[in-house]
């Protein structure tokens, strides 16, 4: 990017991209490797991959599920799609199929829909958060628990060497840290609490692992509405925190060069943030109806080209 965007232009910005198709709310997106495609899950109970090149649907992928989609992940190495779907009460489904072969994994134990998944770096392990209020990892390959379950849910996200995992509560008042391989609990802050959400905060991983951002909520009944970084080591917060957001953060995106940082909110925003220096960059207004929430409405994909703001 060659300058940074002004906030006015940023906001009336139009999409680059929609795709359209979904008939219910988009509970989570995932690139391929190759960043030319798109898995999205929905509660309309598919998944369904899209050419962005062409910006249309690859309806022979189209994935059709007997629950509400809430999560989806594509390995690094793009050879595993993983689906987490379930309804209300005790259903939960959680897959993953091998792209080249069509071989499915089913992975049995969570008593809950599950919420949130994560494949580590590596490739070989997958972990899960559901409204059973555990968390556990599993061997991608065969898909036998290895660790867990683990009291806790919200988002889990491995570090980018596959040795440790964080897991954030979903009001955003708790931060776990966890040893993959012994299982000890390496550090935390604040308590889980509270009953599963719609609402999924998010977590990720900084500076070779050495810290971890996400939205915290540090006085209780309020809203995670602040991002802060915290040292991966022992949860002290590090720096100037990101603040702007007047409701509860629901996503953070690092760009690849960690240069930038995305995060989506309840207060129908997407903003964009300079990492280093926590400047807000960019603020694109998602507001498209008298909807306390459109942002979590929203069926439609919109997709924003960063060097043409």
């Amino acid at each position: 990017m060659d300058s940074a965007p002004t906030l006015k232009a940023a906001a009336t910005k139009s999409p680059s991209m929609t795709l359209k198709g979904h008939r219910d709310l988009i509970q989570s997106i995932s690139y391929f490797p190759d960043s030319q495609r798109i898995i999205s899950g929905s509660w309309d109970k598919t998944t369904r991959q899209w050419d962005l090149k062409v910006g249309k649907e690859i309806e022979e992928a189209r994935g059709v599920c007997e629950g509400q989609v809430w999560a989806v992940a594509v390995s690094k190495d793009g050879r595993w799609v993983v689906t987490a779907s379930g309804g209300d009460g005790d259903r939960a489904e959680l897959k993953a199929c091998e792209v080249e072969t069509g071989i499915v994994r089913t992975f049995a134990g969570h008593s809950r829909r599950i919420n949130c998944i994560d494949i580590s770096a590596d490739n070989t392990l997958l972990a899960s958060g559901s409204e059973d209020k555990t968390t556990r990892i599993w061997n991608l390959g065969t898909g036998k628990l290895v660790a867990g379950p683990f009291r806790g849910m919200g988002a889990v996200r491995f570090s980018t060497d596959s040795k440790k995992l964080a897991v954030m509560s979903w009001l955003g008042m708790c931060l776990e840290v966890r040893d993959v391989q012994s299982q000890k609990l390496d550090a935390k802050i604040g308590e889980f609490g509270g009953i599963g959400s719609t609402y999924k905060p998010a977590v990720c991983w900084t500076k070779n692992n050495k810290t971890i951002i996400a939205p915290f909520n540090f006085i209780t009944n309020d809203d995670a509405r602040t991002i802060h970084e915290f040292d991966a080591s022992t949860l002290v917060t590090v720096g100037a925190p990101f603040e702007g957001h007047t409701k509860d953060v629901t996503g953070l995106a690092l760009s690849f060069d960690h240069a930038l940082l995305a995060s989506a909110s309840f207060d129908n925003t997407i903003k964009l943030w300079d990492y280093e220096s926590r400047q807000l960059l960019a603020s694109f207004d998602c507001s498209k109806s008298s909807d306390p929430y459109p942002l979590t409405r929203l069926a439609p994909i919109s997709l924003w080209d960063l060097h043409r703001i």
